[in-house]
């Protein structure tokens, strides 16, 4: 099933079979439908949708995706496409703060320590969320126009099954329901956010994270309640860009899933900035007020505010789909159960993407997309291997992870070696005034294969590549250590790293 690993006990690796697979993949003969004349439904074209809908095309299937809000769905629209153009903006004020060290002296420029109307001054809301939109929008007319140049027929509408190979899709602009047969249909509906009953978002005080680029004013004193990705995200842009920020975490650090060390980091961070991090503080209300909020915590507690985010995690868009009727078997979360080349229980029927809770990136949707058509059409596949998974975290600095985390390694009982070096000691870092950051890898004692490792800096995202690839193709910190790397350059660290953990570990 989806999110289990499977352990080579001898070596503590990631074993590279599964249930479903033979020699690492899954032969062809088991697809659903292979040969001429394939039809196949996709309903969603967000990322596990269309590029789904694109591996069905080269292989000559009649494809159709169907979609009610636009081609990229919710990633490109109102999720990870604006919110990382939100946080490029407010990064070149965090990095307007160096500015001075590096010997910059201009009038715009502002320190953690500079009254916070200062930075604001500098940011025009209103512009910054018109290019936001403007730029999910130009993203999304991508996607449509190479679609319809692959020959991808797109349907503006909800769709939901009627049986296993039948889908109903009543279109947007509310024309009479339109029915769509199908050898093959690809489950691709996302997630919403998660909201409290107690704090129902209105769309001007009380948000959600689709709601933000909405407002033409920076808030004056943002209150973010949930500290998981997306709160500290958030957090971290909207106190860059000069807003004041309370960040509410019911557990004890933010970024609670996440090494504990980048997290410590990151809490750090965001306390020497000015934020105000509660721990251990769970919100129980949001409420208008007459110019803000009011933020009631499980304590009694009341946190003021101008506005409130609520960032508390994701709901499945699985209801009113008729998967309950098609017999498409449900977690309890309501998500979709699928193995690890995304077929659902039933014969024809697969899943991708947040709708599955296999895990909320937009990668892996892409990868359960393109994976699930492989497999339905004929093609062998390698299974979703959620070990070889890199994510990131856009704060500033990044957290970026891939492979293992320690504590997996420490509750699992397996033996590894570690080290962590700082990143204020590389020369490149110095030269352009970093002090945050580090790079941990975990490698096997005996077989020094690289099992794991986290990247926290800038551009972090680009950084972990090089751990990814050892960690997917099990290289060695020799491997690593043994190759040429840019001086300076921050991925020196990486290479430094390894040959530290060469000299840790245990000959045969």
């Amino acid at each position: 099933m989806a999110g289990v690993v499977l352990m080579d006990q001898r070596l503590s690796l990631p074993a590279r079979t599964c249930r479903c697979c033979h020699n690492g993949t899954v032969p062809a003969e088991n697809s659903i439908l292979a040969g001429p004349n394939r039809s196949v439904v996709v309903i969603g074209g967000g990322p596990g949708g269309y590029e789904a809908a694109l591996v069905a095309r080269r292989t000559g299937a009649d494809v159709t995706v169907v979609e009610r809000s636009g081609l990229g769905g919710a990633t490109v629209l109102t999720d990870v496409v604006p919110s990382k153009t939100l946080i490029a903006t407010a990064e070149w004020l965090t990095i307007a703060e160096s500015a001075p060290e590096l010997g910059i002296r201009t009038g715009g420029t502002v320190t953690p320590g500079d009254d916070p109307d200062a930075r604001r001054s500098l940011v025009d809301l209103q512009a910054v969320n018109k290019r936001v939109l403007a730029l999910a929008a130009a993203q999304s007319a991508d996607i449509r126009s190479r679609m319809d140049r692959e020959g991808v027929t797109i349907v503006d509408g909800t769709g939901r099954l009627d049986g296993p190979s039948r889908v109903l899709v009543t279109p947007s602009d509310g024309g009479d329901e339109i029915t769509l047969d199908a050898d093959i249909v690809l489950l691709a509906t996302g997630a919403t956010p998660r909201t409290l009953p107690t704090a129902e978002p209105d769309g001007e005080r009380i948000l959600t994270w689709t709601q933000l680029y909405n407002l033409a004013e920076l808030p004056e004193k943002l209150v973010v309640v949930g500290s998981g990705v997306t709160g500290a995200e958030f957090a971290g842009a909207y106190l860059a860009l000069g807003a004041e920020v309370v960040l509410v975490s019911s557990r004890d650090r933010v970024l609670p899933g996440e090494d504990e060390d980048a997290a410590e980091l990151i809490e750090g961070v965001f306390r020497s900035r000015g934020m105000t991090v509660m721990s251990r503080s769970r919100a129980a209300a949001a409420e208008r007020t007459e110019d803000g909020v009011a933020v009631t915590l499980a304590d009694g507690r009341v946190v003021e505010g101008s506005h409130v985010l609520i960032a508390v995690g994701g709901v499945p868009n699985t209801a009113g789909l008729g998967l309950e009727e098609a017999g498409v078997q449900l977690k309890e979360s309501g998500h979709i159960e699928v193995d690890r080349v995304s077929r659902t229980s039933v014969r024809g029927v697969y899943a991708a993407g947040d709708c599955t809770g296999v895990l909320p990136l937009a990668s892996v949707a892409a990868m359960q997309g393109r994976v699930a058509m492989a497999h339905a059409l004929g093609d062998a596949v390698a299974p979703l291997h959620l070990g070889n998974v890199a994510a990131n975290i856009f704060t500033a600095p990044e957290i970026a992870t891939v492979g293992y985390s320690e504590e997996a390694l420490r509750s699992q009982g397996s033996r590894y070696v570690t080290t962590t070096l700082p990143l204020a000691r590389n020369p490149r870092a110095k030269m352009h005034g970093v002090h945050d950051g580090f790079v941990k890898l975990f490698a096997h004692p005996e077989a020094g294969i690289v099992l794991g490792g986290v990247v926290v800096g800038p551009r972090a995202s680009e950084l972990i590549f090089p751990v990814t690839l050892a960690v997917t193709h099990r290289l060695t910190v020799d491997d690593v250590a043994e190759s040429f790397t840019i001086y300076p350059s921050l991925s020196g660290t990486i290479s430094e790293a390894a040959r530290v953990l060469h000299g840790q570990l245990t000959p045969r």
